[in-house]
């Protein structure tokens, strides 16, 4: 869950999104993730869909790919997310998501092939990020897109963590 100082969707991110060069709006689509994040009611959960399709296309590689691609998106979501953020003058933007494509990526990446390991995997993520039981939510806490995207790091690996003992007990 997003501060409550962060600026929502209701804020004028088209201004925000003409504001800079191609770098500034790349920057604002990737941490959009393409639109996701402009959602009125639950864009993190949106964002967390929207990265099914990529999800879909780096299983494909198997479970090493999967975390690979969450890594870049990691890396591309603290310069973006902190672009944003400086742009807006928000510490923690409602309308950046790339950090929850991240967070599901990672922890997808250690789920079982099919659908209940993604259900389960999608939905541990989801709660642990809203939630943000310690230590997810001392994360926020660092400075721009480094703690944007550190706190759904962190989501993500505990609920990957606890898939991992799903499985090994044969539940998943």
């Amino acid at each position: 869950m997003k501060s409550p100082t962060s600026l929502g969707p209701s804020a004028d991110w088209k201004r925000h999104m003409r504001s800079g060069g191609p770098k500034q709006r790349l920057a604002f689509w990737l941490s959009l993730w393409w639109g996701c994040g402009f959602m009125p009611r639950a864009p993190g959960t949106a964002g967390s869909l929207g990265a099914l399709p990529l999800y879909a296309l780096a299983s494909l590689g198997g479970p090493f790919v999967v975390f690979a691609v969450g890594t870049l998106v990691t890396v591309l979501g603290i310069w973006s997310s902190s672009e944003v953020a400086r742009t807006s003058r928000a510490s923690d933007p409602q309308v950046v998501v790339i950090d929850e494509v991240a967070g599901v990526l990672l922890t997808l990446a250690v789920a079982p092939a099919g659908w209940p390991g993604l259900v389960t995997g999608f939905v541990l993520f989801r709660l642990f990020d809203q939630v943000k039981p310690w230590p997810v939510r001392r994360f926020e806490s660092l400075p721009g897109g480094f703690g944007i995207m550190m706190d759904d790091v962190a989501a993500a690996v505990i609920a990957g963590a606890i898939l991992l003992m799903l499985q090994w007990l044969h539940v998943l």
